[in-house]
């Protein structure tokens, strides 16, 4: 058989996606014709129908079912591809970051800069799928769990605290225990899919109780308040990486650690 062509596969994906010939070739921007010839000479290719035609309706068969979750894989894999060579070509790092991870840590990454690199960020919930779509050549996160198939260098530890309003009955306490954080009025355990000011001013406004890492402070203003939290899983503020981004990753790093030294107290 010969090879398949990433065309091909995109029109199968649409037509798949939408079972209607028609909103499929308005989607690729092509008539409804063309589109049904590739279709029906890529089921000939593939030896095997991919769909079931009858004058109502389009359906997948057993095939088409698997065959279109290989074509996605596939072109999710060639995006990935080109994202990655576009990405060494143009000489820049991108740092992928939660918006709530290590703000002390990151503007000082972003202006140290790495050996003349440019260096980008971008914010997102899902550091590691950054770096594996090739959207990220690095990752500052916080590692709460094991990450295989990951390179790290730890930057150093990140002290839980809980946010609170500054007026609040507790904001004053050296510190709160897990239990009693989880037993506030407003506790989520699950950090919120929004920005970092956005989370302060839900706390600040009684709405909201969560826990970060300490670096937060920098950014809390007078309304908020940051009280440790004894009992909460600690977590590690790491640069993480996939293999082949050794070359990437090895000048971030140089300069991740020039930092951390520079923000470390000395005796």
């Amino acid at each position: 058989m010969n090879q398949l062509e990433t065309r091909e596969l995109a029109y199968f994906v649409a037509v798949a996606e939408t079972l209607h010939f028609s909103q499929a070739a308005e989607q690729l921007g092509i008539t409804q014709p063309p589109l049904s010839r590739a279709i029906a000479h890529l089921e000939r290719r593939v030896g095997v129908p991919l769909l079931e035609r009858t004058t109502r309706q389009v359906r997948l068969t057993a095939a088409g079912e698997v065959f279109l979750t290989e074509c996605r894989t596939i072109l999710a894999a060639m995006d990935t591809a080109v994202r990655k060579a576009r990405k060494a070509a143009e000489q820049r790092i991108t740092i992928a970051a939660r918006p709530a991870s290590g703000p002390g840590v990151l503007p000082a990454l972003l202006a140290a800069g790495a050996d003349g690199v440019l260096t980008d960020v971008v914010f997102t919930y899902d550091e590691i799928g950054a770096l594996r779509d090739g959207t990220a050549d690095i990752a500052l996160m916080c590692q709460t769990v094991a990450t295989p198939g990951l390179e790290l260098l730890e930057l150093g530890p990140e002290e839980p605290v809980v946010l609170l309003p500054a007026d609040h009955a507790l904001a004053d306490r050296p510190f709160l225990t897990l239990a009693e954080v989880e037993a506030l009025v407003g506790y989520e355990a699950q950090l919120p899919n929004e920005p970092l000011d956005t989370m302060v001013d839900r706390v600040a406004l009684g709405r909201l109780v969560v826990v970060v890492g300490e670096s937060v402070r920098d950014r809390l203003g007078g309304s908020v308040r940051a009280v440790p939290v004894h009992g909460y899983p600690a977590t590690q503020l790491v640069l993480a990486w996939l293999p082949d981004a050794h070359s990437a990753a090895s000048r971030l790093t140089a300069t991740a650690q020039a930092v951390m030294a520079e923000r470390t107290p000395r005796p």
